[in-house]
């Protein structure tokens, strides 16, 4: 016996695979990963396996392209099923037929097209050295140690909405920074020299500082409510 693609079973020169091509394109466009398996050299059969879309993936993509993100898939299926798969959640573009060894090289060729831009999220063995080489790489909870350890974020409840809301919050958490930095230096740069001209009593400044200290404070908590609006 012998289980493969067509490509395996060519090379072991079974017979009979032309007759199997209709069936292996009907399965493929409908999203499925067909493999043949072969008897004593005879192409026998076909096995169709197809993994279950989760139900929030639709969701999820729709609100990345909200957020302006370009979502590229890079699988191991063929290119049928792959854009079969593409085409129900409304991803913009598949690499399909990439071996394991083969998606670091995908990740390279995309970011030397949108520069040093691209995250990657997966969950296996083979994904840890892209998600190395991917300049944010994703890692779902549920999957690989080792594919965790390689991420830079972890999504705790393996689910792809999590990669918009970790955008979200990432984006939120920058302002904040921004506006915390700029609250800080425009107070000190009003304050400082009266205090240094010494038109500035010090238990007002001592006031004014823990007023400005706890302004900032009071603004980054001002995340979790965001957090809170984003998930009612």
């Amino acid at each position: 016996m012998l289980i493969g693609n067509r490509l395996l079973l060519e090379e072991q020169g079974v017979n009979g695979l032309d007759a199997l091509d209709k069936s292996l394109s009907d399965l493929e466009d409908q999203g499925r990963t067909a493999v043949i398996v072969a008897r004593d050299g005879e192409a026998y059969g076909i096995v169709a396996v197809a993994d279950t879309l989760k139900d929030e993936s639709v969701a999820a993509i729709r609100a990345m392209h909200e957020q302006g993100l370009y979502v590229v898939m890079i699988t191991g299926d063929n290119e049928r099923a792959a854009n079969a798969v593409a085409r129900e959640v409304g991803i913009d573009e598949v690499r399909a037929g990439v071996l394991p060894e083969g998606k670091v090289d995908a990740i390279r060729e995309l970011q030397e097209k949108y520069g040093n831009h691209v995250a990657m999220v997966g969950d296996g063995i083979n994904d840890a050295p892209a998600l190395k080489q991917a300049n944010v790489g994703i890692a779902i909870g549920a999957g690989a140690d080792v594919a965790i350890e390689a991420a830079d974020v972890t999504l705790v409840r393996g689910e792809l909405s999590g990669v918009v809301d970790a955008m979200v919050l990432s984006r939120a958490t920058f302002k904040k920074i921004v506006e915390n930095l700029l609250w800080a230096s425009g107070y000190n740069a009003a304050a400082i020299p009266i205090a240094a001209a010494g038109l500035l009593h010090p238990m007002i400044g001592v006031v004014a500082m823990t007023v400005s200290s706890l302004s900032v404070i009071g603004n980054s908590m001002l995340l979790r409510r965001r957090y809170e609006k984003d998930h009612r």
